[in-house]
């Protein structure tokens, strides 16, 4: 996938914005009186922003793998905001949530609680070896805050590296590492000691180095930190989520290797990408590749509660004296109830295996859907986590995509657009396989609808 550049036209980073002529086409088309006045009452009392209000639909309820809006109609929901892994609703989450909202409903600061040590125990006694030490937090952006702030505390620098098109979350911290411009765009100014490289998808796509790109990528990104000398934290998403470029590993173990000699601390933010859905717990398992720091969230709520944690190699806990997130709810016993339930599920159901094997019946449905429409570009997936990209057959491939997502949307299936031009389908991994089959039929006639 190629950078293109930047204009009000081209919303290259998100592709399913709230201004497109095909969603007021689709609103206009398929909402009933009810959705219509809630949507009105919505954008009164909401502040707008692209993405969410002015709002798609209105629902009325969510569960499995569906979501119901207020005529009724059923939707598979292959969005989510990555957070359904287990589904939405599972009994196993919903029970636990309400036995710990009978028993200690909150927990305020400097107090703590059984139901959130177990949490913490578990989560280090599941991560990636080195990683023992944790923090909650009651989101992912503030979990990235906290990582940043350790960082810099236990390096003694301020400065990052991280990668244009990448999302770390949106305050105003998350988004000088972050690079997707529809939230830095005419924002003013932003943390300073922000270093950005472009994405290894830009070097796959713009160098021919007879030893690879992805090399040549490891080498720059090398060479920046070396010139740089002060930069305290790479932070990076080990697989970039949005346009879904599944990790590459001689990639990342030369970032590791270049972390160590310099000095800085690697960062990986698995926020929407870890706890089952790439196959294995962490996608950075996936590649071998150990950070200093990783950063999960979204699914650890079980599609209930926002929950977020900061894993850490227990000799970076020499900060004692400083507050790192000092969260209200950051050992919130009912976000802590709801995350370990989850942890049961994905355990229990064996969601590892079942990301890996429905991933490969669905990988082979792409192939053979790329081999006949010619405006598919490429496919990709890690696990259950899956990318179309549309080329420019059928017109500019962002309005191409606009199109396949509404007809879609118009057959019960919602799934989001990234990259511009990327259909990112991403279920529960609860999902069956004739549920799949029949999202990947829908797909399909969005895409021969095209021409």
């Amino acid at each position: 996938m190629t950078l293109e550049p930047d204009n009000d036209d081209n919303p290259r980073s998100e592709g399913d914005v709230n201004t497109s002529p095909h969603r007021a086409a689709w609103m206009e088309n398929h909402l009933d009186p009810a959705a219509r006045d809630l949507l009105d009452r919505d954008a009164r009392v909401f502040i707008h922003q692209s993405l969410s209000t002015p709002c798609l639909n209105g629902l009325s309820g969510a569960d499995g793998i569906w979501l119901t809006d207020l005529g009724g109609r059923r939707i598979m929901d292959f969005h989510g905001n990555s957070v359904h892994q287990v589904g939405y609703g599972h009994p196993r989450v919903i029970e636990a949530v309400k036995a710990q909202l009978d028993a200690l409903p909150f927990c305020p600061r400097r107090y703590t609680n059984e139901t959130a040590v177990r949490l913490a125990e578990r989560l280090c006694g599941i991560a990636p070896d080195g990683l023992d030490k944790c923090l909650l937090a009651p989101g992912g952006t503030s979990a990235i805050g906290m990582a940043m702030k350790l960082a810099r505390y236990v390096t003694g620098r301020h400065k990052t590296l991280s990668m244009w098109d990448a999302f770390h979350g949106a305050s105003l911290d998350a988004i000088s590492v972050g690079g997707e411009s529809l939230f830095r765009k005419g924002v003013g100014p932003l943390l300073t000691g922000t270093e950005h490289v472009p994405p290894p998808s830009w070097g796959r796509s713009h160098f021919n180095d007879p030893r690879g790109a992805e090399q040549f990528w490891a080498e720059y990104v090398d060479y920046v930190l070396g010139v740089q000398g002060d930069v305290g934290a790479v932070i990076a998403e080990p697989m970039r989520w949005t346009t879904v470029e599944p990790p590459s590993r001689d990639f990342w173990q030369s970032v590791r290797e270049s972390c160590d000699r310099h000095g800085a601390l690697l960062v990986f933010d698995e926020i929407p990408s870890a706890l089952a859905r790439s196959g294995r717990m962490f996608v950075c398992q996936t590649i071998d590749v150990t950070p200093d720091i990783l950063v999960i969230g979204k699914g650890l709520g079980g599609a209930v509660f926002p929950m977020a944690a900061v894993l850490a190699r227990a000799d970076l806990d020499r900060v004692g004296n400083v507050a790192l997130g000092h969260y209200t709810h950051e050992k919130s016993p009912v976000g802590c109830a709801a995350a370990s339930a989850t942890l049961d599920v994905i355990e229990e159901e064996k969601l590892e295996d079942r990301a890996r094997e429905l991933g490969d019946r669905a990988m082979a449905r792409l192939r053979d859907m790329a081999s006949r429409h010619a405006v598919i570009r490429d496919v990709r997936g890690l696990g259950l986590h899956l990318g179309i990209e549309l080329g420019e057959r059928c017109g500019p491939p962002a309005d191409a995509a606009d199109r396949v997502l509404y007809h879609s949307l118009s057959e019960g299936l919602s799934y989001k657009v990234g990259g511009g031009c990327v259909l990112t389908l991403c279920p529960p991994l609860t999902i069956s396989p004739a549920e799949l089959d029949d999202a990947l039929d829908i797909v399909e006639r969005g895409i021969a609808a095209l021409g």
